[in-house]
């Protein structure tokens, strides 16, 4: 598998690798709760794992699904420079404020989006991120910028888009809303958005219904006895190809 190089360009002459919202493999920002979660349902009494019937295997839980680690590991990180209060006024109006001076550009407001749905359960006044930090991807490759995948935790909701980074470098803002009843910090090197270079494609869609009933139930027979093996792993360890981002 060959190796590209993505490039993280410094858009203020004091940042360094140190700062705190300098991009990483967004990996190295997975959550506690992600972290300290079970590969197995346990049992909450005894706290041991729960077996399946007749010798099946321990009950995995979602910490064991291999898609749920892949999409939250993959990729980089744009992560906040600072500390950041979100509170609601009086009159229940979200405000942001940075507290870091050199990084007052870093939040910025904008008008809400003539016809765009705004998400439930959020703030309608629209927010914006201007990164520090913009982003070359070699010839032939765009990025997608998005929420950070599963990170429902977080009190903010990144929108998402593409952006081909081979032609443009510029760090453009980045809108987001604040969640309801928000009053608090987002802390210093918080990821607001993850970063996925890919390789722009063609592609042609097939429709394929060649398939009769005795040959799908026959193709799921054969893909539950290679896969749904006791504990699990099959997948991870027998199909699934590891991609470094360093």
């Amino acid at each position: 598998m060959d190796t590209q190089k993505i490039r993280f360009v410094a858009n203020k002459p004091w940042l360094t690798k140190d700062s705190p919202s300098c991009p990483e493999p967004i990996i190295r920002t997975l959550p506690e709760w992600y972290r300290k979660a079970d590969r197995f349902i346990k049992d909450p009494i005894s706290g041991q794992p729960i077996e399946k019937p007749n010798g099946g295997g321990k009950v995995p839980s979602w910490k064991a699904c291999p898609a749920v680690f892949d999409i939250m590991g993959t990729g980089y990180a744009y992560k906040t420079p600072c500390d950041i209060e979100f509170f609601e006024d009086r009159n229940g109006e979200i405000q942001g404020r940075v507290l870091d001076e050199r990084y007052q550009d870093f939040l910025v407001e904008r008008l809400p989006l003539h016809r765009f749905p705004n998400p439930q359960g959020y703030h309608a006044k629209h927010f914006a991120w201007w990164p520090d930090w913009c982003v070359e991807l070699p010839d032939g490759y765009s990025a997608l910028y998005a929420q950070p995948f599963n990170r429902f935790e977080l009190p903010f909701l990144t929108m998402s888009g593409i952006v081909d980074n081979d032609k443009v470098h510029l760090p453009g803002t980045m809108p987001f809303f604040v969640l309801k009843g928000v009053n608090g910090y987002v802390p210093a090197g918080t990821p607001y958005a993850q970063i996925f270079p890919f390789e722009r494609e063609h592609w042609d869609a097939v429709v394929d219904m060649s398939l009769t009933q005795p040959e799908m139930s026959a193709k799921n027979r054969a893909n539950s006895a290679r896969f749904r093996q006791p504990n699990g792993g099959v997948y991870l360890k027998e199909i699934w190809e590891r991609r470094k981002y360093e």
